[in-house]
């Protein structure tokens, strides 16, 4: 994968937000959620504190966090960067971001073909 082009992306608000999570909880990790309890959203766990398996991908970092999503997802993602914002609201059940007063959110576009062609 290219260095250059990521297959996830943090606006600045989500870094801040990851930020002041970190200092509460320390190391973190996100789990793009395929849509069970919480929908489709980017869940914030402690870090080790959700199972990943030898399937699912890991997309890339968000200032040093790492973020996973299940192999079946990323066969309809592939195509496509996320990019982890943050928007008023109440976070996922399970994640971080619950009881903050904002949530996570993903957003997505797709790559062009000759960022296709590096990844």
């Amino acid at each position: 994968m290219s260095a250059a082009i990521a297959r996830v992306t943090a606006t600045p608000a989500a870094l801040e937000l990851i930020g002041a999570l970190r200092d509460k909880h320390g190391p973190l990790m996100f789990f793009q959620s395929g849509g069970c309890c919480d929908g489709s959203t980017p869940m914030c766990y402690p870090a080790g504190e959700f199972n990943i398996s030898d399937t699912d991908v890991r997309l890339g970092e968000l200032d040093g966090v790492p973020f996973y999503m299940g192999c079946e997802q990323f066969a309809y993602w592939e195509h496509t960067q996320l990019i982890i914002d943050v928007v008023a609201g109440n976070g996922g059940m399970f994640s971080l971001d619950n009881g903050t007063g904002k949530r996570f959110l993903t957003r997505s576009r797709l790559f062009s073909d000759e960022e296709l062609a590096l990844l």
